[in-house]
């Protein structure tokens, strides 16, 4: 029997995933009505719209105290892409995106910039001695090398910034691990042995992800697998190894 990471799936927050069912149903329910010609079709396009996915993804996100700078950053983005559109303005709404978002920021980080800092901080040598990732770079990055340990999985979240992290000296503990990504205009270089089982499951806003291993061996033990997950907004990431 396959061995499931219950440290990574006890972290789940229950009302992030109340919330992202709740958005599913509204969506189902929205499209419903749009094909029933119950709303007009003129709102289908701000409905469905990747400024609205990202609004969405946000609005998950402010339900994790560890997620939320992340979820007000992507809310933002969502609704400044997605006000012309609503509001219909006679000027280039376009060209206040960089200066608004670089104040917003500004704001955000000097409102929560302590408390991210005593979080990363507390956490980082434990991630080191337990196996598990855990951190967060806004406008900074980090270089981090395992050796010798047991990969059991974890969480990293770019913002401006960007990470590169070295497993190519561990090995993946028994059954599923599970690595969550977020990166918002940030990326992350992932160094593994070319012969773990790896399966990514991330989705790309204008971003993406890659396997960039040159050469994959076949697994030495089926049953070990790491799964990543997570989101690439104007960012990106790589798999690669030596």
């Amino acid at each position: 029997m396959e061995k499931v990471n219950n440290h990574v799936h006890a972290n789940k927050n229950p009302m992030k995933k109340f919330v992202f069912g709740f958005i599913v149903m509204a969506a189902g329910a929205l499209l419903l009505l749009f094909n029933f010609d119950i709303l007009n079709d003129d709102y289908k396009h701000i409905f469905f719209s990747w400024q609205m996915l990202l609004i969405a993804l946000g609005v998950i996100n402010i339900f994790s105290w560890k997620d939320r700078f992340v979820g007000w950053i992507l809310i933002a983005v969502g609704v400044f892409f997605l006000a012309p559109d609503v509001l219909h303005f006679d000027f280039n709404f376009v060209k206040l995106f960089w200066p608004a978002l670089l104040i917003f920021i500004g704001i955000m980080i000097i409102y929560s910039g302590r408390k991210i800092r005593r979080w990363k901080h507390r956490e980082k040598d434990s991630n080191l001695d337990s196996g598990y990732i855990d951190e967060t770079n806004i406008f900074g990055g980090s270089k981090q090398r395992f050796t010798n340990q047991i990969f059991k999985g974890g969480k990293i979240a770019n913002i401006f910034g960007g990470s590169e992290i070295d497993l190519s000296q561990v090995e993946l503990q028994e059954g599923k691990s599970e690595l969550e990504i977020n990166c918002i205009f940030g990326g992350v270089g992932l160094v593994v042995p070319s012969d773990w089982k790896v399966t990514t499951r991330v989705s790309n806003i204008l971003g993406g992800f890659s396997d960039k291993r040159q050469i994959i061996t076949a697994s030495k033990d089926s049953s070990k697998e790491l799964i990543i997950t997570g989101t690439m907004i104007f960012g990106g990431g790589e798999i690669k190894s030596y």
